[in-house]
């Protein structure tokens, strides 16, 4: 039986608590919060141990993995002293907030045989494994752009507490949404050399931006543009939007169904000329447990999974999310060059890294 601990007790953490508390291989023994009334709670109706500093539920409670689901600006350190305590490791999108941070971390992984992963959902979403499955085969021959979109109405007045609306502490719209739409672009067709025309844009938020927009741009001259808006009313819920163009055809997909348009018939993947139609349910492998989509039980049995080595494979370590961040980061860098960067204090620290006079380039300094 593996022993669990959790960090960080809001949202993300019950709905990963609701997962593993009932997966058959793992008792959870310990969590660790600052909401001293969820503590409570917790001592009442649950027998785990409590903790409101994350180094003493670790030194004390002989743990074999950590969930992470703490404000984004804690993750590098949080992680980081889990590694040093030889601890495998599943934490909430983004990895860290900066590319040093995550240097730093991946350095020090490199002598150590941890599982970790980063909770980029939509990589373990069956609509988007089957586009994945689509694009790597070249059905629709070879992709020469692509759109990566998401939506929501997650803030529609300017929410000045709690850290979601402050960029310092790794609110805003660039690390909440467009964090899954660049590691989607990332999952599909890898890392970007550079990118361009970025803007980020508040419209209620007065401390983080609300719209983030860019163009990633491959060597080989595809490209991909990145559009996230988390103040549009328009949208019930967050909804993300996946547009892939190819040679051959083109591919409409969201959580719920893909559509690809064929210029020929493909006999071998029985798909006619014009458009084909999949839907989530023709697609859809049961999980033991369903908690707001499959792919949150998927991705925590996949984390489980690989510890216990009855799964093999990196679909979302974090190398892959480390690429996100980067990803991240020349955005924020690219936006500051075009004036549209809403946080002047960030902007300069960003500025200022390693005497930076242009965006990160993947491979270049």
């Amino acid at each position: 039986m593996l022993r669990a601990g959790f960090i960080g007790f809001g949202r993300m953490g019950i709905t990963h608590y609701s997962i593993l508390n009932s997966h058959p291989s793992v008792g959870v023994v310990a969590v660790c919060d600052q909401s001293t009334t969820m503590l409570s709670i917790l001592k009442k109706y649950v027998n785990v141990m409590t903790f409101t500093d994350y180094r003493e539920m670790i030194e004390k409670s002989s743990l074999d993995f950590v969930i992470i689901s703490t404000p984004p600006d804690s993750h590098a350190q949080i992680v980081q002293f889990a590694v040093e305590n030889n601890l495998h490791i599943f934490v909430e999108k983004p990895f860290t907030l900066s590319v040093s941070e995550g240097q730093s971390i991946l350095s020090d992984l490199k002598s150590r045989s941890l599982i970790h992963q980063v909770g980029y959902v939509n990589r373990f979403n069956e609509v988007f494994i089957e586009v994945k499955k689509l694009v790597d085969a070249g059905v629709i021959g070879d992709v020469s752009n692509c759109y990566s979109e998401m939506y929501g109405a997650t803030v529609v007045k300017d929410s000045k507490s709690g850290w979601r609306g402050h960029r310092k502490t790794g609110g805003g719209c660039l690390y909440d949404f467009a964090s899954h739409c660049i590691d989607l672009v990332v999952y599909l067709l890898g890392q970007p050399e550079k990118v361009a025309g970025s803007v980020m844009q508040s419209i209620y938020s007065s401390g983080s931006e609300d719209l983030v927009s860019s163009t990633l741009i491959y060597e080989n001259g595809c490209t991909a543009e990145i559009m996230t808006n988390w103040s549009d009313e328009s949208f019930r819920k967050p909804t993300n939007i996946l547009t892939v163009f190819g040679t051959k055809g083109k591919i409409v997909a969201d959580k719920h169904a893909y559509k690809i348009f064929m210029k020929e018939a493909d006999p071998e993947y029985k798909l006619d000329k014009g458009w084909n139609t999949s839907y989530l349910p023709d697609l859809a492998q049961s999980v033991r447990l369903y908690v707001r989509g499959n792919e949150f039980t998927r991705q925590l049995d996949y984390f489980v999974g690989r510890i216990r080595n009855e799964t093999i494979g990196n679909i979302a370590g974090f190398d892959e999310a480390f690429k996100t961040d980067i990803v991240m980061e020349q955005i924020a860098l690219d936006a500051s060059y075009n004036h549209s960067f809403p946080d002047n204090d960030l902007r300069s620290r960003l500025l200022l890294r390693k005497g930076a006079e242009k965006p990160f380039v993947f491979g270049k300094k």
